[in-house]
């Protein structure tokens, strides 16, 4: 992936949000005024789903390079922690409300969220979606993604060499989500779920649970499932705040090695992990390139009067595994930098 050094400064604005949301934060980073050649620069907002996940830092840090190379301002906004529609739609609206000249939304929902994009585009503020969509994209410049459903095929490969699969042989595994219905979850289960029955029949997928983004809740599930599941074979964990609390989950009761931990997303401390054998693979993808290809593309719409002409509907990027025989300079190339 690509690594950037952060730039530009940054000041955080604490936000109260109605509906019992928890609170937000606003983070604007100013580049200079006019690119290279004279033009004026735009003010680009980022909309995510939890501030704080290291996915979304490391986003950021391709976002801020990008926005200083073209001259443009940067509207950083999300819920610090809870990946939710209900905390999102308000900040949605938020960001709306100062204007920018390009919204890039990564839902947490694809229905919810979908009237936050009719609002926008009545606003004559064109959208573009990173890392999860809207149900319908007809009104979406763009749509950038890693390929999650060939990650959860790969996660699936992992998982079978990991847990020495054999014809004829049985298999519990659970997965670990943040979200029912965000589409990159939905897409690496399906994913995982269509090469098990392809080729791993005798892997049973008993149980699933979600985290909302929270690794301590995804801690609590993975500890449960080791009580009740006494036989469990291997854990899927489908982004990387699921991976984090399931490692956790898995060193507390002394289970490392002894089932099989296959994650999502390259934070640092998991690949950390995974060189001490915690993970048996991970699933890198690469945030900093999806930041910069969203800014790329809201300049080249509006830039072009506002035509979708020579823009790329859906845009999927490769994802990268990870493991014990990855080299230590791929490892630190695909590590999510923050």
């Amino acid at each position: 992936m690509n690594s950037f050094t952060r730039t530009a400064g940054a000041v955080a604005v604490a936000a109260t949000l109605v509906l019992g949301a928890s609170a937000c934060s606003t983070e604007t980073t100013p580049a200079s005024t006019t690119t290279a050649d004279g033009a004026a620069g735009l003010t680009i907002a980022f909309v995510m789903g939890a501030e704080a996940d290291p996915f979304f830092k490391a986003m950021k840090v391709g976002a801020d390079a990008e926005i200083a190379a073209k001259g443009d301002t940067l509207i950083w906004q999300g819920d610090p922690s809870v990946y939710s529609p209900a905390t999102q739609i308000p900040i949605v609206d938020q960001v709306l409300a100062q204007k920018p000249d390009c919204l890039v939304l990564i839902p947490t929902d694809p229905d919810a969220l979908q009237a936050s994009v009719t609002k926008a585009t009545a606003a004559g503020i064109p959208v573009v979606n990173v890392d999860t969509h809207v149900t319908d994209l007809s009104d979406v410049v763009s749509f950038i993604t890693g390929d999650n459903t060939q990650g959860g095929a790969a996660a699936a490969d992992a998982m079978a060499t990991a847990i020495g699969y054999t014809d004829g042989g049985s298999y519990e595994v659970v997965v670990g989500l943040t979200s029912e219905t965000a589409t990159t979850n939905v897409s690496r289960l399906e994913g995982f779920q269509e090469q098990v029955a392809a080729k791993y029949p005798g892997i049973e997928i008993v149980d699933t649970a979600y985290s909302q983004s929270q690794a301590a809740t995804a801690n609590s599930n993975v500890s449960n499932w080791l009580t009740k599941y006494p036989d469990l074979a291997g854990i899927f964990a489908i982004d990387g705040t699921n991976a984090t609390g399931a490692s956790s989950a898995l060193q507390a009761k002394g289970l490392t090695g002894k089932v099989a931990l296959v994650g999502y997303d390259a934070y640092k401390d998991n690949v950390d992990l995974l060189t001490e054998g915690v993970f048996t693979a991970l699933v890198a993808q690469d945030p900093a390139t999806e930041a910069k290809q969203a800014i790329d593309t809201c300049h080249q719409y509006i830039e072009s009067g506002n035509s979708k002409d020579g823009i790329t509907a859906e845009v999927t990027l490769p994802n990268i595994v990870l493991d014990k025989s990855t080299s230590t300079a791929d490892l630190a190339k695909y590590t999510y930098v923050q």
